[in-house]
């Protein structure tokens, strides 16, 4: 039987294997989540012209006590006539973001002011760009401000359009679809037999792969014969981009995955790493298809499918092959290690009083307690050795 592969020669197994998918034009609009395919480049200043910062009145920069003739107003949208020309002695009334009359320089806000009919007279000093937003300020014509690889939040999509796109180019999603192999799965809500239990795998998979950006399709459900985790499993092949397949992956005479997948012409990358929960997990393509082998208990399908399906799901998009977020943080507890296995330990995290950062486990950590993933932040990765972690030791947490 082959070693077991690290945490790091599985993930870099993985990520050969990954060939990017076809871009998608798309609206800004519907963008949300998607992999940017290319540079997104200002087509003019942001802002495009001098306004104001907060509602007020437009004037020359000078001393307080001056009371000036309120000549017009600079409403957005709205802007004051371009023959307009500020004179000693006037103000214009503005909104916040209205257009900078000509001749004004700085922009008193209206607290700061006394109003006497179409007078005012100025509370403060003013000083040369007071309250006065520049052009390109935010963004200048031609710069480049977003980039390929990045995964686009409602931050991305805003500056996308104050850059002046309508569109962009990214990443397709990937084709998902999960199978859940066993007899002894019933569907959520479904009254138990005895020796049934539901099925929350295809559940918690499929809400898993639309958080990393897949399309998902209808979860499968094979019984633990070959034919029928044969049949399940060459259906699911012919539509998705990535199989993900729960359970029978081991060595018990009632797990076919395997050799269902060898007969379907899916090439074997890995099977086994030196991870708790998750050692059973399996890897292979067919062509550009990516199909992932994860254990059948719930807390190693959730465990593999973030530490290997996931950045896969990203990089498909044209995002970088990479881990989560990283943190280093320091154990509330004592953590058993295990001699021959990395553990990846569920952990809450906490800011410390100086401003670092503490890890507490989630509970009991078998590969069955489902409620050890409830309000964990990430997995402390604890490294195969004997004994334990003292509490206070620093770890590394990959975050969810």
């Amino acid at each position: 039987m082959p070693p077991l592969l690290t945490i790091a020669q599985a993930r870099a197994a993985v990520a050969a294997a990954v060939e990017l998918l076809p871009t998608d034009r798309v609206p800004v609009a519907d963008a949300l989540g998607r992999v940017l395919a290319e540079p997104v480049v200002a087509a003019h200043d942001v802002p495009p012209f001098a306004n104001a910062a907060m509602d007020g009145y437009a004037v020359h920069a000078g001393p307080r006590g001056r009371t000036l003739k309120v000549v017009g107003e600079s409403r957005a949208g709205a802007p004051a006539p371009a023959a307009t020309d500020l004179e000693d002695g006037e103000a214009i009334r503005i909104s916040t973001g209205a257009a900078l009359p000509a001749g004004a320089d700085a922009v008193l806000q209206v607290e700061r002011v006394s109003v006497d009919g179409d007078r005012v007279t100025l509370d403060d000093d003013v000083a040369p760009g007071r309250n006065v937003r520049l052009p390109g300020e935010d963004l200048h014509a031609g710069a480049t401000v977003l980039g390929p690889g990045i995964r686009l939040g409602p931050a991305e999509l805003g500056v996308a359009v104050t850059a002046g796109r309508g569109e962009l180019e990214v990443g397709r999603r990937p084709r998902v679809t999960v199978v859940a192999t066993g007899d002894e799965l019933v569907a959520p809500g479904a009254q138990l037999a005895p020796g049934q239990i539901h099925d929350s795998n295809a559940i918690t998979l499929a809400a898993l792969a639309r958080r990393a950006g897949a399309e998902v399709a209808p979860t499968g459900r094979a019984a633990d014969t070959r034919e029928a985790v044969e049949a399940t499993l060459a259906a699911a092949l012919d539509e998705a981009d990535v199989l993900v397949v729960s359970g029978g992956v081991s060595v018990g005479p009632h797990d076919h995955v395997k050799p269902a997948l060898q007969a379907l012409g899916v090439e074997q990358r890995f099977w086994r790493v030196a991870l708790r929960p998750g050692k059973p997990t399996w890897f292979g393509t067919r062509g550009r298809r990516l199909v992932f082998g994860l254990p059948g208990n719930p807390v190693s399908s959730m465990v593999t499918f973030h530490l290997f399906a996931r950045p896969a799901l990203l990089a498909l998009q044209g995002a970088p092959y990479a881990s989560g977020p990283l943190r280093t943080a320091r154990l509330t507890e004592a953590v058993p290690r295990s001699p021959e296995r990395d553990e990846a330990v569920r952990v809450r995290l906490a800011g410390g009083a100086d401003g670092s950062l503490t890890a507490t486990p989630t509970g009991p950590q078998g590969s069955h307690v489902l409620t050890s993933m409830l309000g964990a932040d990430g997995l402390a990765l604890v490294e195969a050795g004997e004994g334990e972690l003292a509490a206070g030791t620093t770890v590394t947490v990959e975050l969810f």
